[in-house]
């Protein structure tokens, strides 16, 4: 062997141990990369620019789910289901109900076990499963005749799944992904696929059990889940729903375009 092929292959096998290593700590630290919620103490004040109460919602396992619902203004035209995404908490989504409020829906958020005042650890499957159970509050607390469930990037996994248990009048699901390796790299998808399975988060299994009119919004600059991703959604959409792609838009700046809200009025009026 040459110098240059002995060479060659030491760079190879380095980029390869590279290359394992990077994905067995994708592969081990998964619960810190999806579930980024921030905690609130208990008797932490929420503070928005329009009115809303905050809600408890406790669980058959003795987890308190802490939610705020936002009423709509004027007369009801229905209710907002929102599930949003993987970081925070809802002091920073609630300030999103007002595209909603605004049209008449009141919005019901709730913060995923371990995020805000909502106490437990989450898990892929006990946010399907309080899912359910805020949904089966809203339909003995509230009085509502249309029923949209929203899910924002993680939440579009969890929106989808309700949905295709519970149908919804309107399925809405932004900047989502076809199943959570959809927001990997290439490379690193392609080797953890070849790994147990740890979490799915799969729009892809769910939607296909979705009866209900659906409706996909995604941006052309999306970096954190690519088009490319939410693309392999589209078989799963009939001759009545929507794709819906702005042109420039990222991750978490689609309500900046009026496309957005032109859009939700169009769907929700």
């Amino acid at each position: 062997m040459t110098p240059l092929a002995r060479k060659a292959g030491k760079i190879f096998l380095a980029l390869l141990v590279l290359f394992v290593l990077v994905t067995g700590v994708l592969y081990f630290v998964q619960e810190r990369l999806i579930f980024q919620g921030k905690q609130l103490p208990a008797d932490f004040a929420f503070t928005f620019n329009q009115p809303f109460r905050e809600v408890s919602i406790h669980t058959p396992d003795h987890i308190k789910l802490d939610g705020l619902l936002f009423p709509g203004e004027g007369a009801s035209r229905g209710l907002i289901l929102y599930f949003h995404g993987n970081r925070d908490n809802l002091q920073r989504w609630g300030k999103y109900a007002e595209d909603f409020t605004s049209l008449g829906y009141s919005v019901l958020m709730v913060d995923y076990r371990g995020y805000g005042k909502s106490t437990g650890e989450p898990s892929e499957g006990k946010l399907y499963e309080d899912a359910e159970i805020v949904l089966s509050w809203a339909q003995d607390s509230l009085k509502f005749e249309k029923l949209v469930i929203y899910g924002r990037s993680l939440g579009s996994a969890v929106a989808s799944h309700l949905a295709s248990v519970y149908p919804p009048d309107l399925l809405i699901l932004e900047t989502p992904f076809d199943d959570i390796s959809g927001t990997v790299l290439p490379p690193f998808r392609y080797l953890l696929s070849q790994l147990p399975p740890r979490y799915q988060f799969s729009n892809k299994n769910a939607l296909r059990q979705v009866k209900c009119k659906k409706v996909i919004i995604h941006g052309t600059n999306d970096w954190v889940v690519p088009l490319s991703s939410a693309e392999r959604l589209r078989p799963l959409l009939g001759p009545s729903d929507s794709f819906v792609i702005i042109p420039d838009g990222g991750h978490g700046n689609l309500r900046n375009f009026p496309q957005y809200h032109e859009l939700l009025k169009s769907l929700l009026q």
